[in-house]
């Protein structure tokens, strides 16, 4: 049996730049939502507790450790885990793929600068290798495809 010209299939029209999105898209949102959820952990064990405690340290430590006064990196600490969460979320779903793209590389570049105020420069390079590949996948969005909400 062959398949007639109009007969249209699930991966019709899934070009390299499409599969290219969906992986960057894929590692992206995860890598996003893995490093937020990572943030409630303590002894292996999850809890809110444990991320205020663990947040706290981390903008004492920047604060400690930089310029960077603890008036700033406190609040900032303190949201970052749930604002890698959604974002993460956000990516993966495909929810306004170019907004949420854009989101990502402005928490990546947020995570470098406290990183570059630490003078943390290995951190620093593999911020850098995520950023570049969120601006990859937003040369990309035009081929999104599984998507809940398109730009």
């Amino acid at each position: 049996m062959t398949d007639s010209p109009n007969k249209k299939t699930f991966l019709k029209g899934w070009t390299g730049p499409v599969w290219s999105l969906l992986l960057l898209r894929l590692f992206i949102g995860l890598r996003l939502l893995l490093a937020g959820i990572e943030k409630f952990e303590r002894d292996l064990s999850y809890s809110f507790e444990n991320y205020y405690e663990n947040m706290g340290r981390l903008a004492e430590g920047i604060a400690g450790a930089s310029f960077l006064p603890e008036a700033l990196t406190k609040p900032y600490a303190h949201s970052l885990g749930y604002a890698l969460i959604l974002v993460g979320v956000m990516v993966l779903l495909g929810i306004k793929s170019k907004i949420s793209l854009i989101l990502s590389g402005l928490l990546f570049l947020s995570l470098s600068l406290g990183l570059m105020a630490v003078a943390d420069n290995e951190g620093i390079v593999f911020l850098g290798i995520h950023v570049g590949l969120t601006c990859a996948a937003l040369f990309l969005v035009e081929h999104s495809r599984l998507v809940i909400w398109k730009d």
